[in-house]
C-alpha cells in the first residue's frame, strides 16, 4: 500500500516468560528524526562498522553513520533494472561485503486507473548500497488479476513483506501479504529461499502450502500463515498485512508486526499486532496475534518496525529494548503490552 508515512519512535521493551508468554511492552519515548521520506518496510544493514539505512517511496535512498539512525550521508540507491518503481523492503548483508536485498514492485497498466498487483524481486549490491543489479522477480500470484476489486490498491499480488535469515543460515524467510485470489488464500503468507542460492534466486524461491515448502515462488499457491478475514476485493477488507519480522535475542524468538486493515473503506487501521514463533520453518508455530498498540481520536499508523539499538542491531536483529518506528502524529499513542498466552 502506497502511502507516504511520518515515522514516529516509542520504546519497545521485550519481556520474556515461560513457554507461550512472551509480551512486548511499548512505552513513549522521544521522537528520533529520519530526515528520509520512506513508504513501507525500511532495511538496514552493517558494513565496515557503518550503520546503513534504506527507505524508499518509488525511487530507493540509502543513509550512513557511525549508529543506528544517526546519518552523516544520504544518497540515491541507484538500481540496473527495466521495471521501474520500486520499494526495498528487506536487505542482508554477507561476511564478503554483498549486499542482498528485496523489493516490492507494482506493474503499471493491470487495470484501468490506479490498481496493481505488486510482485516480490532481488537484487544485489557490491558497493555497500549505492547500486543494486537486478536479480529479477522472485515471487508473483498465480491468481488472476481482478480489476473489480475495491480496496483501492491492489487488484491482487503478492507484497508489503520483510525478510529474514534463519539462525542457521540455511534459508531466507519470507513473509508478504497476499492481496489476490480466493479469500482462503489470503492474508500474510511465507516462502523461503535457500541461502546458496541468494545470488541466483530465479525460480528457486518456495512458498509455503498446506503444510509444506512445495509451491513455486513463480505462480504457485500459498497457505496464509495468518488468514484474511474480508476478503481484499472488498472495499471493507479485514486482514493483516505488511509483516516486519525479527529475531529478539532476549526472547531467542522471532517476533512480527503487523499492521490489520478493517473494516471500512480506506484501509483504515485496526492496531499493530505482534506474534511469536521459534522457528521459522514452521508456519503454524505462530502465536495468535495480540494487539500491541491501537488508536486514541486516531489511527497509529501504518508499517511498524523494530529496530535494534545495540552494536550490531538492525531491523531484523534487537534484544530486550529496541526502538519501534510507526507512521503516527504527535506524542499520544496509547500503549499496552501482550498478554501472556
Amino acid at each position: 500500500m502506497r502511502l507516504v508515512r511520518v515515522l514516529l519512535s516509542v520504546c519497545l521493551f521485550t519481556l520474556a516468560g515461560p513457554l507461550g508468554a512472551q509480551r512486548l511492552t511499548v512505552r513513549a519515548a522521544p521522537p528520533v528524526a529520519i530526515p528520509l521520506k520512506t513508504d513501507g518496510n525500511s532495511p538496514s544493514f552493517w558494513r565496515d562498522g557503518e550503520f546503513h539505512f534504506m527507505t524508499s517511496d518509488g525511487k530507493p535512498l540509502i543513509a550512513g553513520g557511525p549508529s543506528q539512525l544517526q546519518f552523516s550521508w544520504v544518497a540515491p540507491a541507484a538500481v540496473e533494472t527495466a521495471r521501474g518503481s520500486l520499494w526495498f523492503e528487506s536487505a542482508w548483508v554477507d561476511s564478503d561485503g554483498t549486499v542482498y536485498a528485496w523489493y516490492h514492485h507494482e506493474p503499471e497498466g493491470l487495470c484501468r486507473g490506479s490498481l496493481t498487483a505488486p510482485e516480490i524481486g532481488a537484487a544485489v549490491s557490491y558497493d555497500s548500497g549505492r547500486t543494486f543489479f537486478d536479480l529479477g522477480v522472485i515471487l508473483t500470484s498465480g491468481d488472476p488479476v481482478d480489476c473489480s476489486a475495491r480496496n483501492g490498491f491492489f487488484a491482487g499480488g503478492h507484497g508489503d513483506f520483510s525478510v529474514v535469515l534463519d539462525r542457521e543460515a540455511s534459508y531466507f524467510y519470507f513473509f508478504f501479504t497476499n492481496y489476490g485470489g480466493p479469500v482462503a488464500g489470503q492474508g500474510v503468507a511465507a516462502a523461503r529461499l535457500a541461502f546458496e542460492d541468494g545470488r541466483n534466486p530465479a525460480g528457486v524461491a518456495w512458498k509455503y502450502f498446506e503444510g509444506a515448502w512445495t509451491e513455486p515462488g513463480l505462480g504457485g499457491r500459498v497457505t496464509p500463515v495468518f488468514p484474511t478475514r474480508v476478503a481484499w476485493q472488498r472495499s471493507d477488507a479485514d486482514s493483516y498485512w505488511g509483516p516486519a519480522i525479527h529475531w529478539n535475542t532476549h526472547l531467542e524468538s522471532y517476533v512480527v508486526l503487523m499492521n490489520r486493515a478493517c473494516c471500512a473503506p480506506g484501509w483504515p487501521q485496526d492496531g499493530i499486532h505482534a506474534s511469536f514463533n521459534a522457528d521459522l520453518g514452521d508456519p503454524r508455530g505462530w502465536s495468535p496475534p495480540e494487539e500491541i498498540l491501537w488508536h486514541i481520536g486516531f489511527a497509529p499508523g501504518f508499517y511498524p518496525q523494530v529496530m535494534g539499538m545495540g552494536p550490531g542491531e538492525t531491523d531484523t536483529l534487537a534484544g530486550q529494548r529496541a526502538r519501534l518506528f510507526i507512521q503516527g502524529r504527535g506524542s499520544s499513542l496509547a500503549a499496552t503490552r501482550r498478554s501472556p498466552a
